[in-house]
């Protein structure tokens, strides 16, 4: 004997389908499966959009960070998910990969090497090559920009320090933290980021900008050259 199909959505009692129970419980009462699932609009023949969407999270580990990751092509492999409905999950993701940087953006002061932190794993935390970039403090410790000062490998990147402290004396900035990731995941500087750490801390010594720290940034956690006392 077969086993009966999963019921389409359309065939659920009202109160069950993802879009009628945002629209009448409100978006916080959605599991992020059936918010996937309102993306997605239906599942293939086998189960329904909330099914699907439960199981591309279940190979995620059930994280939407994790699931950031995937890119269109690995979305693209699960039964039901053509090329649009996977640019559908990507695009929501990043927006609100966005709207977490930005509202980091919009009370950020430097307070602690965990606000730096906070403000610079969206940006880092999960990149799969070397990045470098530098967040740029009025007199207040506020935010007055940051900028991308390099882009390397796996393994490595090129920091133009003369180009860092250009930008710094164009936007007025008193003081700076430097930032970059460690996509092998080891909190562990090297003898490069101690080194490159000095070189800057002299170079803006001189033009009375002050170097408050260096984080080194992975998925998770980080390690801070100002709480570990070798700045």
């Amino acid at each position: 004997m077969k086993e009966a199909l999963p019921l389409s959505i359309k065939y659920w009692k009202e109160g069950d389908r993802p879009r009628e129970k945002l629209l009448n419980k409100g978006k916080q009462a959605l599991t992020d499966a059936e918010l996937i699932a309102i993306l997605l609009g239906s599942g293939n023949r086998e189960e329904s959009a909330v099914g699907l969407s439960q199981r591309i999270l279940g190979a995620a580990n059930h994280n939407l960070n994790e699931l950031g990751r995937f890119s269109v092509a690995k979305l693209m492999r699960f039964k039901g998910i053509g090329e649009a409905k996977a640019i559908a999950i990507t695009a929501a993701l990043e927006l609100g990969r966005r709207r977490r940087v930005e509202k980091a953006l919009e009370r950020f002061k430097v307070t602690s090497s965990a606000s730096v932190f906070e403000l610079m794993q969206p940006v880092l935390g999960e990149l799969p090559h070397e990045e470098f970039w530098i967040i740029y403090l009025n007199n207040s410790n506020r935010l007055i920009q940051y900028v991308q000062l390099s882009k390397g490998g796996i393994t490595g990147t090129l920091v133009d320090i003369r180009l860092a402290l250009k930008t710094a004396l164009e936007l007025g900035s008193t003081s700076i933290v430097l930032t970059h990731n460690h996509p092998s995941g080891t909190l562990e500087p090297s003898d490069a980021d101690k080194k490159l750490t000095q070189k800057m801390k002299l170079a803006s010594e001189s033009l009375d900008i002050r170097v408050l720290d260096h984080l080194i940034i992975t998925e998770k956690s980080y390690f801070s050259f100002a709480d570990h006392r070798i700045l």
